[in-house]
């Protein structure tokens, strides 16, 4: 067995002048614990102050103009930090994200932060409520707290992940540090498809297993492999790795096993990659369903008590702007009729969540055809009327969808909905497609503000298109949503191929 302490590739240690010096920086350093904490330390105390510092700032800002010129504080702010960072603080210190790991993975950082202040404030009012010291908290000093204390956490989260990984690259000593085991071909597909600067963390070591010659026997087999393993072994405990990487197929169901068996004896974590799988679904989870457990390759796209709040701002916000809109959904109605014959509204079947099928309503922006066959509109159509330019131009056209998020048939931001006819032919032709369905179809979407929208003349139009809405389904939180609506309006990429 060949035994490698560190690829070309990933040997970026600083010059050395002799051999003892090259082992002494691939061994861990004694101050590296001391480090970690002190990163984890850092980060945490940067929400602390954040947190104290805008509702201090709050509360002497609202003092200050309540009694027209003097400056004291009231010590609302004060007692709804108080909350706030045992809340927030002890949250994130439950689920490890102030550790390193947690920092320099590609993850929903900004989207996890936001979530928990909001979790917190909640918290903090039924604090307040059952403690009967609401009454004693300045309301306006509380909704301060809040609003200014959530983007000013953000803003601070976000400069500590770009601050730490900027720092701490694959040969700083404070990332993990990693020992791959496997089949040669298996190592080197391992090489192939990552690096050390994206993955976070630091190869100090690789041992190879050898495959047995065909036809040998099952003893000569076993004592081959049982002589592998205990050769790693050594090197393992020597280098004293956190982490050990078996990247043994798992269709070699007994190498596995003795892999397992002899790597459990060192004090290393011990974590099992099956190939080209870990590839193709990044975040694979152990997952428990009753007793039973299993690899999760994909979670249900919303939860519950997401599916709630995305439908309370659905409807919400619909019914409001449906209100307000109402002398605009008149006058759109009157130029329609004035400019040519047929109706208001437009009505066609489209394919919803599940795939199931329901009508989407538009305005009328084309001239009335009967038994057409369906065509997709295209830039310069003839059978565009002056008004239906006018609508598409300025998405005023999509309106009417309104209707359909009152109904729980749309929402107001999801993939955009497709003629049946493409969904039929684009399903079989990209990827993945139909997992656009797996959520409510939406009025806008991140594909739409991203400027892919109109004529899809081929298959990587469409391809783009459908990958922006995958992107959007992974990563949903409420202020993605927010984003995509305030973008919708005031982003020229929003309006861009409309007609």
């Amino acid at each position: 067995m060949l035994q490698q302490p560190l690829p070309r590739d990933y040997r970026k240690l600083a010059p050395v002048s002799a051999r003892r010096d090259v082992w002494a920086a691939l061994l861990p350093r004694r101050s590296r614990a001391a480090f970690r904490l002190a990163v984890s330390s850092a980060v945490a105390l940067a929400d602390l102050i954040t947190i104290v510092g805008t509702a201090y700032a709050v509360d002497i800002a609202y003092y200050y103009y309540a009694s027209r010129g003097t400056v004291d504080a009231s010590g609302t702010g004060l007692q709804i930090a108080g909350v706030l960072c045992l809340v927030i603080l002890l949250t994130n210190l439950v689920r490890d994200d102030y550790s390193i790991e947690s920092l320099i993975a590609r993850g929903p950082h900004l989207r996890r932060a936001a979530t928990l202040w909001v979790a917190a404030w909640v918290v903090t009012m039924v604090v307040g409520f059952a403690t009967k010291t609401s009454n004693d908290l300045s309301r306006a000093v509380t909704l301060g707290v809040f609003v200014a204390g959530l983007p000013a956490t953000l803003m601070v989260r976000y400069a500590m992940v770009k601050l730490v990984r900027h720092g701490i690259t694959a040969t700083s000593s404070s990332v993990n540090r990693v020992h791959l085991v496997g089949y040669e071909e298996d190592i080197a597909r391992f090489y192939a498809h990552n690096d050390a600067e994206d993955l976070g963390l630091r190869v100090v070591g690789t041992s190879y297993l050898r495959h047995c010659e065909v036809g040998a026997a099952d003893v000569a087999r076993q004592a081959q492999i049982s002589e592998d393993l205990d050769l790693a072994v050594s090197v393992v405990r020597f280098l004293r790795p956190d982490d050990v990487f078996i990247l043994v197929p798992w269709a070699e169901t007994s190498d596995v096993e003795r892999c397992i068996d002899a790597f459990l004896r060192v004090p290393a974590a011990v974590h099992l990659r099956p190939g080209s799988m870990m590839d193709r679904f990044p975040d694979l989870q152990v997952g428990r369903v009753g007793r039973l457990s299993g690899i999760r390759i994909g979670r249900k796209p919303l939860q519950s008590g997401e599916i709630f709040l995305k439908r309370t701002m659905d409807l919400v916000l619909s019914l409001l702007a449906l209100v307000m809109l109402a002398p605009l959904f008149v006058a759109v109605a009157v130029l329609i009729k004035l400019d040519t014959p047929g109706p208001v509204f437009f009505r066609q079947r489209r394919y919803g969540f599940n795939q199931q099928p329901f009508g989407v309503y538009k305005f009328r922006s084309m001239k009335t055809e009967r038994g057409a066959e369906f065509r997709q509109a295209s830039r310069n159509d003839s059978r565009i009327t002056r008004v239906g330019a006018m609508l598409r131009s300025s998405n005023i056209d999509e309106l009417p969808q309104l209707f359909n998020v009152v109904l729980g048939e749309m929402s107001l931001v999801g993939p955009r909905p497709h003629a049946m006819a493409h969904d039929r032919s684009f399903e079989r032709r990209i990827a993945l497609y139909a997992r656009r369905h797996n959520v409510k179809p939406g009025i806008t979407g991140w594909a739409q503000v991203h400027g892919l929208r109109g004529e899809t003349l081929t298959d990587l139009d469409m391809e783009r298109r459908v990958n922006h809405d995958l992107h959007y389904i992974d990563n949903w939180s409420i202020w993605l949503d927010i984003q995509i609506m305030v973008q919708t309006v005031v982003s020229p990429r929003a309006y861009r191929n409309a007609y």
